[in-house]
């Protein structure tokens, strides 16, 4: 076996001698700086420190606002001696002076806008420039309103008048011309001839329809025509009988219901208006409506209000090649509609 051999002991270092006791520094001094660490190879005893006196603490500056550096301090001190406020910078001022301003300027612009918006608010829609509602072809009537009836006397299908008859004067009962219309002379809103009202029809039927009239016991025809500035010619006709069935047995001699019965002085025939949905239709009154299509589309509208003892004709036309609009013609067949029932 091999030996073993044993490294040596070190021999043990004496202790070393115990520091000096320190004096402590006293309250508000700061500490002395801590001494470098001595190797542990070569330990001698460190010599005492000697406490300097203590450093008188600064009081805070209290600095309003920071100050700003254009130039060197040529001291510490002169940084610490600033304790009053220095002026805002221009640059602030004359954010004030545009906050200001525009301050103003947005108060003078709400003063005009509210000024504006209470005078279009006071404004009709169609005066105010942009809003205007555009037209749909409608006419412009005046009010209407029902006339005054004798006393006593109800209205035509109230349920006290089982005969269904009109008791107010029947030229009241014709709708006005609307604004703008030249007003037919000879159709001035009072009492006209059957012979006038026949001449609407095709010769060779006049005298068959002269006929009928004589023997359906006719009181008076009432009618009212005029002409609007686009061509368009209206001629409304209100025939009034001695009783409710004369003037159903009219309508049924001549023919009015899917037809339009005896023709009217035009070159083309008419056709029943299936796109009329009776719109505006008063309650026991009934509506045929015809035109030169299936859709009314023409130059001639012609329409027939039955209500109780009195038959309307209400014709709109036009000469020449040009359309007569349906839309004035269904309003003046509704507002008649009105008055009747």
């Amino acid at each position: 076996m091999t030996e073993q051999t044993a490294a040596p002991t070190a021999a043990p270092e004496e202790p070393a001698a115990p520091a000096p006791e320190q004096e402590l520094p006293s309250a508000g001094a700061e500490p002395a700086a801590a001494a470098e660490p001595v190797p542990a190879t070569d330990v001698q005893a460190v010599e005492p420190v000697q406490v300097t006196e203590p450093v008188q603490a600064v009081e805070p500056v209290q600095v309003m606002e920071p100050v700003p550096v254009t130039e060197p301090l040529a001291a510490p001190e002169q940084a610490l001696a600033v304790a009053e406020p220095v002026p805002a910078p221009r640059s602030s001022r004359r954010v004030l002076r545009a906050v200001a301003r525009w301050t103003a300027a947005v108060l003078v612009l709400g003063g005009l806008g509210t000024g504006t918006a209470l005078g279009i608010t006071s404004m009709e829609r169609t005066d105010v420039p942009g809003l205007a509602t555009e037209g749909d072809g409608r006419w412009d009537y005046p009010e209407l309103s029902l006339p005054a009836l004798p006393a006593g006397s109800p209205r035509p299908f109230n349920e006290a008048n089982v005969a269904e008859i009109h008791h107010a004067d029947l030229r009241q009962l014709l709708i006005p011309a609307p604004a703008g219309a030249t007003a037919d002379k000879k159709l001035t809103g009072g009492w006209v001839s059957t012979a006038q009202f026949v001449g609407e029809f095709r010769k060779d039927k006049r005298g068959e329809l002269t006929q009928l009239l004589d023997d359906s016991a006719l009181r008076h025809i009432a009618a009212r025509g005029w002409t609007m500035p686009d061509g368009t010619r209206s001629r409304v006709y209100l025939l009034q009988f001695n009783s409710t069935a004369y003037a159903q047995g009219l309508r049924d001699d001549t023919y009015v219901s899917s037809t339009p019965g005896i023709p009217l002085d035009w070159p083309t025939d008419l056709q029943l208006d299936e796109s009329w949905n009776a719109g505006g239709k008063v309650p026991e009154t009934v509506v045929y409506a015809f035109g030169e299509t299936k859709t009314g589309k023409g130059r001639i509208h012609e329409a027939y209000i039955q209500a109780g003892d009195t038959l309307a004709l209400v014709i709109h036309s036009q000469q020449g090649k040009k359309i007569a609009e349906q839309v004035p013609f269904r309003q003046t067949l509704i507002l008649q509609n009105q008055l009747l029932g």
